[in-house]
């Protein structure tokens, strides 16, 4: 347990800080879930319409520091690139 006022308020901050970040993470989850969702069903106009929802939302996500940048360009690559497949 923090003893000191400035270790119990960074203890504080940090648990604010994880509650959100876990709120962010489950967003992003839901919009990526919503694509692969389309994806599956083979609806390739509902599936690239999922994606552009996901896509500044991951983005977002992404310069917040919750989701590595490179994590987000590899999602986003890899959902195109199904996506494609789809449209093939």
């Amino acid at each position: 347990m923090a003893n000191s006022k400035q270790a119990r308020k960074r203890a504080r901050q940090a648990e604010g800080r994880r509650v959100l970040k876990a709120s962010q993470r489950s967003m992003v989850r839901t919009y990526i879930k919503r694509v692969i969702t389309a994806i599956k069903g083979g609806d390739h106009a509902q599936a690239m319409d999922a994606f552009k929802q996901a896509q500044p939302v991951i983005d977002r996500i992404a310069d917040k520091d919750v989701l590595s940048k490179k994590k987000a360009a590899r999602l986003k690559s890899r959902l195109n690139k199904r996506i494609k497949a789809l449209a093939a």
